[in-house]
């Protein structure tokens, strides 16, 4: 089943065009890489997913609905991570998921504390949840992100850069989150990072994309297949320069 559909999605900035005609799926239960160089239009592409900026053409589905159309609807199958996420230091990891627990009107108000409880939980924060975030690593900061992102049970995360900041145990820490709520918890992930090798150790698919233009897409054995005797980060640089 189809998760994310991008079909034809166009958006430019005067005359320079930020994504170009780019078309591709994202099927149920994926880990999907979403790789490219710096201005290649990954965050751009990820804002029109998450409805923030409008495409000037296409159409962006998510889990059958347009999110052009029926916005509510679609964007609710979906929990984000745009950049880092943004809580309110003086205030327990709790308290400002509390805040946002509200919301998610399809949490009925009476199970809206347990719901804040579970996604502690689920992440590892549990011993945590009371505790200042001005108090909390940056890894943890990032982990009670996931949790806002989980909190109203979505069929598709969209982490855009989430180990941007974080040391080798946090990443590790990001990593066993990723692959425990796809395996346990069914949910689909669509990851844009910088770190190849890290992705390579969490995705079974690739969205390869350069200058706003879909270079090429497929399972992770696919590529490794194609790119033949040499490691994927080198076949990466081999397609961006060629």
């Amino acid at each position: 089943m189809k998760v994310l559909e991008i079909e034809h999605i166009t958006k430019k900035a005067g005359r320079r065009t930020l994504v170009g005609d780019m078309s591709f799926d994202i099927m149920q239960g994926d880990v999907c890489g979403f790789v490219g160089p710096n201005g290649a239009g990954k965050t751009t592409l990820i804002r029109m997913i998450t409805g923030l900026i409008k495409p000037e053409e296409g159409c962006i589905r998510i889990e059958g609905c347009d999110v052009q159309r029926d916005r509510k609807k679609a964007l609710g199958q979906v929990g984000a991570i745009v950049e880092s996420p943004i809580f309110f230091p003086y205030m327990s990891g709790k308290d400002n998921l509390l805040n946002l627990v509200k919301l998610h009107v399809n949490i009925p108000k009476g199970q809206r504390a347990s719901r804040v409880d579970e996604v502690l939980n689920i992440v590892g924060l549990a011993g945590r949840g009371k505790d200042k975030v001005k108090t909390y690593s940056l890894g943890m900061k990032q982990r009670l992100g996931i949790a806002q992102a989980l909190l109203g049970n979505p069929k598709l995360i969209i982490l855009d850069e989430p180990a941007n900041g974080l040391d080798p145990m946090g990443i590790r820490e990001l990593r066993n989150l990723i692959l425990e709520l796809n395996e346990k918890h069914g949910i689909t992930f669509f990851v844009s990072s910088h770190l190849l090798d890290e992705l390579q150790r969490i995705c079974s698919r690739f969205v390869i994309i350069k200058e706003g233009r879909l270079v090429w897409q497929g399972t992770q054995e696919q590529w490794q297949e194609m790119a033949g005797s040499s490691n994927l980060e080198d076949h990466f640089v081999e397609m961006m320069t060629s």
